[in-house]
């Protein structure tokens, strides 16, 4: 995912989250892993986070899907 990442997004890196249990808004416990891709200055850990609208998550995982797909040709 990381490297789909850099590849499509064009970002400077990538940082990694994991949230458990019901203080990490967990439910139902299980492997669950956030993968954000990092800009020079972009702040993530400075500003208040919100939930995006499910179409503009659709494009960028539509990308993410497609770079796997012609990467690893599945």
């Amino acid at each position: 995912t990381a490297f789909a990442m850099k590849s499509t997004y064009g970002c400077d890196g990538i940082s990694t989250r994991q949230h458990n249990e019901p203080a990490g808004n967990q439910d139902v416990w299980h492997y669950h892993l956030h993968v954000y891709p990092r800009y020079v200055n972009d702040q993530l850990y400075l500003t208040k986070g919100s939930q995006s609208d499910p179409d503009e998550r659709s494009f960028y995982a539509d990308k993410l899907r497609s770079w796997i797909k012609e990467t690893f040709k599945v």
